[in-house]
């Protein structure tokens, strides 16, 4: 009776560990592939008047950390109406189409980050006193610099808000100063870096690429499915988001997109699991996977995620 307890025993916890290892490593995988963002233009609240594009120069500050972090696949939306207007002259025939770009070719981002500039303050304490010329000064000012912003995390297939974030950067200089005054500098330029709102608005840009990388951590990875011709599946993402063979997807129809007749807000789409799929070969920008069983309704656009 004993041993056949003792047994019973021992299988249970084999069983136990085998399920926490295939977590583990299903949340291994899920972590080393790289979610598709887009960085959105970013919102300016503040009463700032100096030389500062906060709007642009914010998003592209942040788009280029998210970037240098290897963390994600970025796109770029700042520039959005550039690339849909070489589309559209590319449709209109006034350039070779072997080296125009497609209309409706662009890459849809899973992730699409917002953000709002609520704070960017440059003040001086202590003594006044020094000497200034032509922009340049001399001075024992203590300078000190706030910069804060909100960070939006949006699922792009629902619309939901995924996040919402507070991040600040602070920086200071102390002692004798030599330098510009920050309203007379361009914003991503290397003598505005040197500033301490310069120094504020990087600490504020790290502390939000380690917010969204943080949050997405644990979000599956998402990407599409492109084309469907027979049982070849045809996935977006590839090599370069670190899809690999043998990775499997749960594969999902997206129904029509659901607008709130009120509003106009959209209210995302309605999503119907179709069954699984396992990457058999892996290209840079796409990969091709099998059904594990008959599949049917897949088509080019629909939902694969990490399970």
């Amino acid at each position: 009776m004993n041993r056949r307890l003792n047994f019973k025993l021992i299988f249970q916890r084999l069983s136990a560990a085998a399920f926490c290892l295939l977590l583990t490593t299903s949340a291994a995988v899920a972590a080393g592939q790289k979610k598709i963002v887009a960085v959105s233009r970013f919102e300016n609240k503040t009463s700032w008047k100096g030389q500062v594009s906060l709007d642009d120069g914010m998003a592209d500050q942040l788009t280029d950390a998210l970037m240098q972090s290897g963390q994600f696949i970025v796109l770029e939306r700042q520039t959005l109406s550039d690339v849909t207007a070489e589309q559209d002259l590319a449709s209109s025939g006034r350039a070779a189409a072997s080296k125009s770009a497609q209309t409706g070719k662009l890459t849809s981002a899973q992730i699409l980050v917002k953000g709002t500039v609520t704070e960017f303050e440059s003040a001086s304490a202590g003594s006044g006193t020094g000497v200034g010329f032509g922009g340049f000064n001399i001075g024992n000012n203590r300078q000190e610099a706030h910069v804060g912003l909100i960070i939006r995390l949006i699922d792009t297939t629902t619309g939901q808000v995924l996040d919402s974030q507070r991040v600040e950067g602070k920086a200071a200089s102390g002692g004798v100063k030599f330098g510009m005054d920050v309203a007379g500098v361009d914003f991503g330029t290397g003598a505005f870096k040197k500033t301490p709102l310069g120094k504020a608005t990087q600490e504020a840009i790290d502390n939000a690429v380690n917010i969204i990388a943080s949050k997405l951590k644990g979000l599956p990875f998402e990407a599409r499915a492109i084309k469907v011709d027979g049982d070849d599946i045809y996935v977006s993402g590839g090599e370069r988001t670190g899809m690999a063979v043998g990775d499997v997807f749960m594969a999902y129809s997206v129904g029509q997109a659901l607008v709130d007749p009120d509003t106009g807000e959209q209210l995302g789409a309605e999503q119907k699991k179709l069954g699984t799929v396992k990457v058999y070969e892996v290209q840079e920008k796409f990969a091709k996977a099998k059904a594990d069983a008959a599949i049917t309704g897949l088509k080019a656009g629909d939902i694969v995620k990490s399970q």
